[in-house]
């Protein structure tokens, strides 16, 4: 059972920060984590992509957070965290830590993809 642990959230003003984290883990599971990202749905809107970092720490984000936000990981304990500055509005949403797992079972070896519980980031103006 792989779980995807997120922390992290709240209320925020315009303009401050937040930080959100989420933990890849996996009891009695051999697993490689591909990639992480985080992404985030708005009422009423598409759940989007917001930043995503691979394996080999190529990073991806979205031209409205570029500059704003950074994505790091720590392999050591396959965590990724998102840091967010210069918070507007309209960034306010459900985040969803998204990873991408290289699972070794007996049968073989397979990629997989699992969400983690979304987290309320509200902006207020």
């Amino acid at each position: 059972q792989v779980q995807l642990v997120v922390s992290g959230g709240g209320l925020v003003q315009a303009g401050g920060s937040l930080r959100l984290s989420c933990t890849a883990s996996a009891s009695g599971i051999i697993f490689e984590i591909n990639a992480m990202g985080w992404y985030r749905q708005a009422p009423g809107k598409q759940r989007e992509l917001v930043t995503s970092i691979t394996s080999g720490g190529m990073t991806n984000y979205a031209d409205c957070v570029k500059g704003r936000f950074t994505i790091s990981r720590d392999n050591a304990n396959n965590t990724v965290y998102l840091q967010m500055d210069s918070l507007k509005p309209e960034d306010t949403a459900v985040y969803y830590c998204n990873a991408n797992l290289a699972i070794t079972r007996v049968t073989g070896r397979r990629n997989y993809n699992y969400w983690g519980q979304g987290t309320q980031v509200t902006v207020s103006s």
